[in-house]
């Protein structure tokens, strides 16, 4: 099948990959010319593991390529769309390059073109869709909604090995060609109406967003009553009706579903007057997480003024190099206006980081040791395995204070207090080793 992914960012790169190694001959195409020559020597413009392996076997293998022309759209079977759906400043949904997108595929569209949306967009806007093409055409288009759930950092393995596949249409014709192009991936497949599959791909991320909120808010009582959140999470987690899955305390979410996401679904409730209490609440609660990391560097520091901090991670997740939405983006400009001197490092999220946010009071180090060396404390906001992995005797010897911060519960109790560290976890007060009224 000749398929045409419109938009060539993390969905529609990896959707494009996937595709072409089922055997279908994909162009992705994007306007943004310049991504397009990186793409088309065989860069990818993100970082996910094994991407660029994959692109370049298929590109020789002539089963994928790039191309800036949207009239490339003409030979498609099926014509994906998995452009950007940013929050807009009220929260929601901003469907501006999406409409673009469309109307300008429109033109060249066949008769009997399949138009799938697999960006993330409000409830409604398929139907959408099928307008902004009559308008240009004058014709009818089938339109399909398939949601992605992949996640950044291991999207190409969620990709081949999806949990379900949702597939939302009101034509027969389009709900079976999507459904025979995805069923060599799983058998999960669930056929819906467009506007069901619109709102699953919210409830989703939407209902993961509030685990995350609900056991951050546990270990936040788990501080002040003395049990250990990470045990409350295990006990949790046996009952098969919770699932351990994302029972993970820490510094709250990010990147660029969850936040975006949830707060579009507030708007989505707000356009129907619908007041959505316990979304607004999970929201809240992920935003305000972000300070325990300078509440604890308060509680075992005191002021941090003059004082040289090592923050370790600058994406919102390991394995990815998205910032959006990351808890350092919060995290850091507060602690420079505080007057600390910081000292980064992150294994891909630099560049990102940078672009987003620069000041001469922050320096970037390529490893984990060296952005540590004469620091007061270390605040670990990214849990990448380097950092993890990291001799904590050995990094006790190189601070001017042996403080660590962990945001992410990622180290053991017994190695922390081995090597003399004064420690503060999320959620778990039986390991706080709290320094001395004086570092010096």
């Amino acid at each position: 099948m000749r398929i045409a992914i419109i938009g060539v960012g993390y969905v529609g790169l990896v959707t494009g990959v996937c595709f072409a190694e089922l055997g279908h001959r994909v162009v992705c195409i994007d306007r943004d010319e310049n991504k397009i020559k990186l793409l088309s020597a065989g860069r990818p413009a993100i970082h996910e593991p094994d991407l660029e392996e994959y692109m370049l076997r298929l590109m020789g293998e002539e089963r994928l390529r790039f191309s800036a022309s949207v009239d490339e759209t003409a030979q498609a079977d099926v014509v994906v769309v998995a452009v950007g759906t940013p929050q807009r400043i009220d929260g929601a949904s901003d469907l501006t390059d999406l409409e673009s997108a469309v109307r300008r595929l429109a033109p060249f569209l066949r008769e009997d073109t399949i138009v799938m949306i697999k960006s993330t967009v409000p409830v409604g806007t398929n139907e959408r869709v099928r307008d902004w093409i009559r308008e240009e055409t004058g014709r009818h288009a089938d339109t399909v909604s398939v949601p992605e759930f992949m996640r950044e950092g291991s999207a190409l393995q969620d990709s081949f090995h999806p949990d379900r596949i949702v597939i939302g249409s009101d034509s027969p014709r389009a709900a079976a060609i999507a459904g025979g192009l995805h069923a060599p991936l799983t058998a999960n497949i669930l056929h819906t109406d467009l506007r069901t599959a619109e709102m699953i791909k919210y409830a989703s991320n939407a209902f993961l967003a509030t685990k995350i909120s609900f056991i951050n808010e546990m270990a936040n009582l788990c501080d002040k009553v003395g049990a250990d959140v990470e045990v409350v999470a295990a006990g949790m987690g046996m009952d098969p009706r919770i699932g351990s899955a994302f029972l993970k305390a820490g510094i709250g979410y990010g990147g660029s579903c969850f936040p975006k996401d949830t707060h579009a679904l507030l708007q989505i409730a707000g356009h129907v007057d619908y007041d959505f209490k316990l979304l607004k609440a999970v929201i809240e609660v992920n935003q305000t997480q972000r300070r325990w990391v300078l509440d604890a560097l308060n509680e075992q520091l005191g002021t941090i003024e003059g004082l040289t901090i090592a923050v370790w991670g600058a994406s919102f997740k390991p394995g990815t190099d998205d910032v959006r939405s990351a808890p350092s983006l919060d995290i850091v400009p507060e602690l420079v206006s505080r007057g600390a001197a910081v000292r980064m490092c992150d294994p891909a999220g630099e560049s990102n980081f940078r672009r987003a946010y620069e000041h001469p009071q922050v320096t970037w180090y390529n490893e984990a040791l060296a952005a540590a060396e004469g620091a007061h404390a270390v605040c670990l906001l990214t849990e990448w395995p380097v950092f993890r992995e990291v001799d904590l005797s050995l990094l006790r010897s190189v601070m001017a204070a042996p403080v660590l911060i962990d945001g992410r519960n990622a180290y053991q109790g017994e190695a922390v207090m081995q090597a003399g560290l004064y420690y503060t976890a999320v959620g778990r007060p039986v390991l706080r080793q709290m320094a001395p009224c004086s570092l010096d």
